[in-house]
């Protein structure tokens, strides 16, 4: 009954309004610089009488290049100080909107956390693009449309600010805000994102997901999905039991109040299903997603950039179902809206917010060329930058991207990477100042000196890792590079949260240290300078190589292993 009412009667009142939506977006991509000029001169407007807008003279912009002229292109240093005072509750120094329902946490470049200020409108923003990416979909995949969805969002509640305020992941309050008979959709709910441990994370998401018949797997990292699929083979006889007598094994380490809140959900005895999950394994030796969910269904998570590596494992657990980029989308805002399936590429979103570009090849300099969306070339390469309602003003979230194309006149664009001075393998943003922080704190503790390192990126099929390159002859013994290793790490994940986080949850594996000879880094050094051009007396030895190739292009003595697993 509750699915012919969702068909039926919820669909058509939902569909229509976004429908209109999608139609308007469509429409708006024909005339993208009338479109983001009218969105910069909404923002303007909204935020006026605030602190930044009143030290800004926003009353008196008139043209884009008084906004320019205005604010400088910066990060999230430029802001922080009216955000500082928004945490204390003068919310009026950035924001217009009042309201403050969260602070969307993610990692910086620095060692200090970015606190994004989720109001209305930032909410407003969130949903639109949601909805147009939903909705083309669902009209690319008609077959899916009200069924079932496994979508994992995280915990929008880790901690509070002084004044009260919830700071977390955006995605755990949208999950808490949907229509009550829309959740039902939803087979995993909200509250699983207090779960902290990631394998009882995974299994809550599958004990919820694998009894009904799903249309849609939601979860922006590929390395979710690929490590949530792991999880089902290896505890797929608990998971069977589970699912057989209506119960979730007490082995996991999940909260009470998560339990207490899936009970109902949990309760209901599914033998049937069980049997046929048996006939699987009886068959083909293992419980994988491609064989226990429709073929049909669409997964949605990021393509781009290094975490589309995890794309390859696909087959072995999903089978050929259908990949749909979720869109290049942070807690800072949404840039772009796939379209189509099987591209990183998509729609720049220029209903919701102001975007300017810089040409990659001039992003150190200070003085850099700035265009606006409808002036970028196809096969070119940019970073992106972005103004919001909700305080972020030309904000340099160092995100390279690539113009693939044109839908209409409105650019189409694929996230490549992190700039040169972050590395990215599964969404932790490590920054070359955060490494160099970390490093100098354990050097100092450990009263060492180093000739040189760096530390890259390492590709592994089953769990890539971040390689700290040392020359052997720096340390006493090999004991000593386990302790500095170790004690790297450890004040990394301190630093960078996000690191933390994919460490915790087994996307990313310890950090491993490798010697080389005397005098590899010199070698190294001279051989990129030559390449590079410049001055040695200009010339600075990267401490982060954001080359997933680095280990295979040094002569490496010998690894030591580091017990941090």
């Amino acid at each position: 009954m509750l699915q012919w009412l969702l068909r039926n009667v919820v669909l058509k009142i939902v569909a229509a309004p976004i429908r209109r939506r999608l139609a308007a977006f469509e429409e708006a991509t024909k005339y993208p610089d009338k479109v983001q000029f009218e969105v910069l001169r909404r923002i303007l407007k909204q935020q006026t009488n605030t602190s930044f807008g009143k030290d800004h003279h926003f009353g008196s912009i008139a043209a884009l290049a008084d906004f320019q002229r205005r604010i400088p292109v910066r990060g999230y240093d430029y802001v922080e100080p009216y955000l500082q005072r928004v945490l204390k509750g003068e919310t009026s120094a950035l924001l217009a909107d009042q309201k403050i329902h969260m602070f969307a946490m993610t990692s910086g470049t620095t060692a200090t956390r970015k606190y994004i200020p989720v109001t209305d409108q930032y909410l407003a923003d969130y949903r639109r693009g949601w909805n147009i990416w939903g909705l083309k979909v669902y009209r690319d995949h008609p077959i899916v449309r009200m069924r079932p969805i496994v979508q994992l969002s995280g915990d929008w509640e880790e901690f509070f600010t002084d004044t009260g305020i919830p700071c977390g992941a955006v995605t755990g309050l949208t999950a808490q805000m949907q229509m009550r008979i829309v959740r039902w959709l939803y087979c995993v709910p909200g509250i699983v994102g207090k779960v902290k441990d990631p394998i009882a994370k995974h299994y809550l998401a599958l004990r919820l997901s694998v009894p009904r018949k799903v249309g849609m797997i939601i979860a922006a990292n590929p390395s979710t999905l690929v490590n949530m699929a792991r999880a089902g083979d290896q505890e797929k006889e608990t998971l069977i039991r589970d699912i057989h007598d209506g119960t979730l094994s007490e082995r996991f380490d999940i909260p009470a109040d998560v339990r207490c809140a899936v009970a109902r959900r949990i309760a209901k005895r599914h033998p049937e299903r069980a049997h046929a999950l048996e006939e699987i394994i009886r068959r083909t030796g293992t419980l994988y997603p491609k064989d226990y969910w429709p073929s049909e269904c669409v997964i949605g998570n990021w393509m781009g950039g290094s975490v589309g590596a995890y794309l390859r494992h696909y087959p072995k657990y999903y089978g050929d179902t259908p990949v749909r980029d979720v869109g290049l989308i942070a807690s800072e805002g949404r840039m772009t809206i796939p379209m189509s399936d099987g591209t990183p590429s998509g729609v720049l979103d220029i209903t919701s917010h102001f975007f300017e570009f810089i040409p990659e090849e001039e992003g150190d300099s200070p003085n850099p060329t700035v265009l606006s969306a409808h002036e970028l070339k196809e096969g070119r390469n940019y970073y992106i930058l972005l103004t919001t309602a909700y305080g972020l003003y030309r904000y340099n979230i160092f995100d390279v991207v690539r113009c693939t194309g044109f839908f209409n006149r409105t650019p189409l664009v694929e996230f490549l990477s992190k700039g040169a001075h972050i590395a990215n393998i599964t969404g932790e943003k490590v920054s070359e100042y955060q490494i160099i922080a970390a490093m100098s704190e354990v050097l100092r503790e450990m009263n060492l000196d180093l000739t040189a390192y760096s530390v890259a990126p390492c590709w592994d099929d089953e769990l890539p890792f971040y390689g700290l390159f040392v020359e052997g002859t720096d340390l006493a013994n090999r004991e000593q590079g386990v302790r500095l290793t170790a004690a790297f790490e450890e004040r990394l994940a301190r630093i960078n949260i996000e690191y933390a986080s994919k460490r915790e949850s087994r996307r990313l594996g310890p950090v491993r240290l490798f010697l080389l000879p005397n005098g590899a880094w010199q070698q190294w050094d001279r051989q990129r300078l030559t390449r590079t051009g410049g001055t040695l007396e200009q010339y600075k030895h990267p401490c982060l190589i954001n080359d997933p190739k680095l280990r295979g292009s040094l002569t490496i003595e010998s690894e030591v292993a580091v017990s941090n697993a």
